[in-house]
């Protein structure tokens, strides 16, 4: 069943619905899963691994084996932080970002409702795995972006994969009410993070993050906050293998924000589950660049219920923990991505996060999916002559 987060009104699976009819809140997917997790041992390590928790038919999968991402333990940042940190690296999906397992899932899902054309409003990402999935699945798609609020790696992918892209005078809040409108109409079949079925997709990085640590939860998640639908859906994963038995404890989900675009950190700073819209957000990170989430109130949820946490940071901050990553760990992420471990160095500066913590950073997209501000970060490459004397006076120079 499909059901109102807030009023808890229930629609069918099968109806095509983004918001409550009784009371215009947002929805989600009602499983009752009852299988023993040894079941997953012997499965391909992908989103589809854990089927039964995705509520689509199976003989309808769209699939580029999305999921099953990197975990990876970061020792010298651990060592730096006094805490234990481990990276989900969600860049390693086949078009570079998290939105993939949602799409899969939701790409499944028209196929099964038999819609004939999908679209959705875009930062970037979701507009470049939503034209790879539809292609996959034979379906037209149309994008709406912010002109000139995309990064080029994105916008080549959605472009190159035959999206129609519309670049759109407005930022995102306004692309999404304009193609909502659309949906409502019936003219597509809306996949931004507004359809419970992305959200499905996207709960299974929570499966796999306590799959990983041998089915023990960490003490803290701490992810990007842009539309606020990834925060939800994890805690809504873990909420779900916790309900069937297979942990024992739940992790405080932490939501960062970029200062210019802060929302849902607003109200949590006021302890308040109302969020109200920042206008004209602002912020290097393009993909959280978001003023109006249309998952608050399940992020808000997310965080309260997990007795979590949400915080800002700055642009300055972001960069210097994309490079950090980048250059410690080996770990090349969008600027976006980098805010879930900008934000994990202020919490452990202001004392909120304890020494010795188990810690997953979710990191969301690619370093390859905004190249010029990674470019424009780094020092250009040095001029030299093809010569060995001066090749062997630069190895011997001692670096910065």
């Amino acid at each position: 069943m499909i059901e109102c987060v807030y009023c808890n009104e229930r629609y069918d699976n099968d109806e095509i619905i983004y918001n409550c009819k009784k009371c215009g809140s947002v929805l989600e997917v009602s499983l009752d899963v009852n299988v023993s997790k040894d079941i997953f041992e012997s499965r391909k390590d992908t989103l589809w691994k854990y089927k039964e928790f995705m509520p689509v038919d199976e003989s309808k999968i769209v699939s580029l084996d999305e999921g099953g991402t990197p975990f990876c333990k970061c020792e010298k940042l651990s060592k730096e932080l006094d805490v234990e940190l481990y990276v989900k690296v969600e860049g390693s999906n086949p078009t570079g970002s998290f939105k993939d397992r949602g799409m899969s899932v939701g790409i499944t899902k028209a196929m099964e409702l038999g819609v004939d054309i999908v679209g959705c409003a875009s930062t970037g990402n979701t507009s470049a795995s939503l034209a790879a999935y539809a292609a996959r699945a034979g379906f037209r798609c149309i994008v709406l972006l912010p002109s000139g609020k995309v990064a080029l790696g994105k916008l080549a992918q959605a472009m190159f994969h035959g999206a129609e892209v519309l670049s759109v005078n407005g930022n995102f809040d306004e692309a999404l009410e304009v193609v909502t409108q659309l949906a409502l109409e019936k003219h597509l079949y809306l996949l931004n993070s507004i359809n419970p079925y992305r959200l499905e997709g996207q709960k299974s990085i929570g499966f796999e993050i306590i799959h990983e640590l041998g089915w023990e939860s960490p003490d803290r998640i701490i992810l990007p906050v842009g539309n606020a639908g990834n925060i939800s859906a994890i805690w809504k994963g873990i909420t779900e293998f916790y309900n069937a038995g297979y942990m024992k404890d739940k992790p405080m989900m932490t939501g960062i924000q970029a200062e210019g675009a802060c929302p849902i950190v607003n109200a949590f700073r006021k302890n308040s589950r109302d969020m109200i819209p920042v206008e004209n957000p602002e912020t290097i990170a393009t993909a959280i660049r978001i003023g109006a989430p249309v998952s608050s109130i399940k992020a808000l949820s997310a965080i309260y219920d997990s007795n979590g946490y949400s915080e800002t940071v700055t642009d300055d901050e972001i960069l210097s923990a994309q490079k950090e990553l980048a250059q410690k760990e080996g770990i090349g992420v969008e600027p976006a991505s980098a805010a879930s471990i900008a934000g994990l160095k202020k919490l452990v500066n202001q004392g909120e996060i304890d020494k010795g913590e188990k810690i997953v950073c979710v990191v969301t997209g690619h370093l390859l999916k905004d190249p010029q501000t990674a470019i424009d970060a780094c020092a250009k490459p040095t001029q030299i002559d093809a010569d060995i004397e001066k090749l062997r006076s630069i190895l011997m120079k001692k670096p910065n």
